[in-house]
């Protein structure tokens, strides 16, 4: 299996071509991490529940596999993406996760978000 992604967090085009030493490469993303789900209300969730949000297309996104280990389990106020571009796209994404499945936002996670929202 091999193609070429258009990294959204990077800019960058990545050639991919699977095998161990080049999966690492690109990554899925849950752009809303499953720790801050968890963290955001889904601590109470049954399986099933968990199970939507994980798989949910709106929350996934391939992406350099780097970037995806640089984000981890940060919030919205914590990273943005390399490419500055995105940004506006990446935190609608959050916030349209986030509304979807009724998870709570800190504060400095509301201040982030308002500040793209409005700007974008």
């Amino acid at each position: 299996m091999s193609g070429t992604l258009a990294d959204p967090y990077t800019g960058q085009v990545i050639s991919f071509v699977y095998g161990k030493k080049t999966s690492a490469l690109v990554q899925i993303d849950h752009l809303v991490s499953l720790a801050n789900v968890w963290v955001s209300g889904a601590a109470t969730w049954d399986l099933s529940e968990l199970k939507k949000i994980a798989n949910d297309p709106l929350n996934l996104l391939a992406v350099n596999g780097s970037s995806n280990e640089s984000k981890g389990e940060k919030s919205a106020d914590q990273w943005l993406p390399e490419n500055t571009a995105f940004d506006c796209t990446y935190v609608k994404r959050q916030v349209m996760v986030k509304n979807k499945y009724r998870l709570t936002v800190t504060a400095a996670e509301k201040a982030t978000m308002q500040q793209f929202y409005g700007a974008c």
